[in-house]
């Protein structure tokens, strides 16, 4: 049974930072891309930041650019999103998730596996 769990969520202020940490069980973590994803009340799931299942190249989403990054350890089956200058509109939701392939840096359809969610609500 293929599990995602995250963690890291919370409550901070405008400015502050957050790293988020989503661990896998339950399949070959080294083969697998990962990806961060958001969502926010009455809005669709976006994605955030993709890595390959190798860690050498990385994705992200325009409005987190220069702001956050992935980040992930094979060994410990483990993914990280570091998020700084966090702002109020980051406030969302936030999910991993896994992809086989074939794609390097998987579309939002290509997710396999997807975990249950760590909030994050950023208050100005």
């Amino acid at each position: 049974q293929v599990q995602l769990v995250e963690s890291g969520g919370g409550l901070v202020q405008a400015g502050d930072s957050l790293r988020l940490s989503c661990v896998a069980s339950g399949l070959a973590f080294s083969s697998y891309s990962m990806g961060w994803f958001r969502q926010a009340p009455g809005k669709e799931r976006e994605s955030v930041a993709a890595i390959s299942w190798y860690g050498g190249r990385t994705r992200f989403a325009d409005f987190v650019k220069g702001r956050f990054t992935i980040s992930r350890d094979n060994a410990k089956n483990m993914v990280y999103l570091q998020m700084n200058n966090l702002k109020p509109e980051d406030t969302a939701g936030y999910y991993c998730a896994a992809s086989r392939g074939p794609a390097i840096l998987p579309s939002y359809a290509e997710y396999d596996y997807w975990g249950q969610g760590t909030q994050v609500t950023v208050s100005s």
